[in-house]
């Protein structure tokens, strides 16, 4: 599979046979100006700036979990620099839309420079896109249709305050947006959560010695989501993250071996996946207030 790293915005401008950016670290098109382009096998993407694409009337499927949808809704998707994308042979651009091309320089005196990476759902993978209602997707196509008109005026000293204003409240508007999708397009999140819960249960009866502290990664891919999506979906529903179900069950597992075997710590620690006892030790003290033996000798 080839890969195409894509430098800088204007590089990406010149691939796609457009007019240079109007700011070389900054760049807002339209679908519809677009020249629709293939690629003869699959292409793995890799750019260092941000990106937000925002897609209408597309002829493609996407997928979010395990469902299929159109995109005859909104659907928003969000790239961190230095993300790997993946082109398949025949995808075609919507037939409308707005991608922003985002580079980090340009955000580098501002606040919004250190708050876009708190940002999760720039983490989130593909088919984690953002689906809007109707109502939302007005109200980003106007900010979207701000920045674009602002991108199109003569450059001043107030061009980029204005720009920067206006992608601090698409991104706000965004996180709201997310966390409303965690409540409606996630149907069944009690189920999710039983499910993982008994993974959970499963991991830890299972040899877990031989395979490692359970992994967030491990746990997500069997929903067929990214690590930091599942994550968000869990805090949304429980108030927990995933790491922090995973470390709530690490001490739950501590506390039954500790008060009803005569293990070791460093037993209990190996048994339960942890490399080195210290690391244990320092979790339990961190969640209990106790260390392992403290606790152990409040049972005797």
């Amino acid at each position: 599979m080839e890969t195409i790293h894509i430098k800088s915005i204007s590089q990406s401008h010149q691939m796609l046979d457009i007019a240079k950016p109007k700011h070389p670290l900054f760049s807002i098109l339209k679908f519809e100006e677009m020249p629709q382009t293939d690629v003869p096998e699959k292409t793995k993407l890799l750019f260092d700036y941000y990106q937000i694409i925002f897609k209408k009337d597309c002829p493609n499927k996407l997928q979010y979990g395990q469902t299929m949808y159109d995109f005859d809704e909104g659907v928003m998707s969000y790239f961190a620099p230095k993300q790997v994308s993946i082109v398949e042979p025949g995808i075609l651009f919507p037939q409308s839309g707005w991608t922003i091309s985002l580079h980090p320089d340009f955000l580098r005196s501002y606040g919004l420079g250190k708050k876009i990476k708190n940002y999760g759902f720039f983490e989130y993978a593909a088919n984690e896109a953002l689906i809007l209602s109707e109502d939302e997707e007005k109200t980003i196509e106007n900010i979207l249709q701000q920045i674009y008109m602002e991108y199109h005026l003569p450059i001043d000293k107030f061009s980029q305050d204005v720009v920067i204003a206006n992608l601090e409240l698409l991104l706000t508007y965004s996180n709201r947006y997310y966390n409303r999708q965690f409540v409606v397009r996630k149907p069944g999140n009690d189920t999710l959560l039983s499910k993982f819960e008994k993974q959970l249960q499963q991991y830890f009866e299972n040899e877990i010695a031989e395979k490692g502290l359970p992994a967030v990664n491990y746990f997500s891919a069997q929903f067929h989501l990214s690590s930091k999506y599942f994550s968000d979906l869990l805090k949304q529903y429980t108030g927990l993250s995933a790491q922090q179900h995973i470390h709530e069950k690490l001490i739950e597992k501590a506390k039954e071996k500790l008060s009803a075997t005569n293990l070791s710590v460093s037993e209990i620690a190996y048994e339960l996946g942890f490399e080195h006892p210290q690391s244990f030790s320092k979790l339990f003290k961190t969640k209990t207030s106790q260390s392992p033996l403290e606790f152990r000798a409040s049972f005797n």
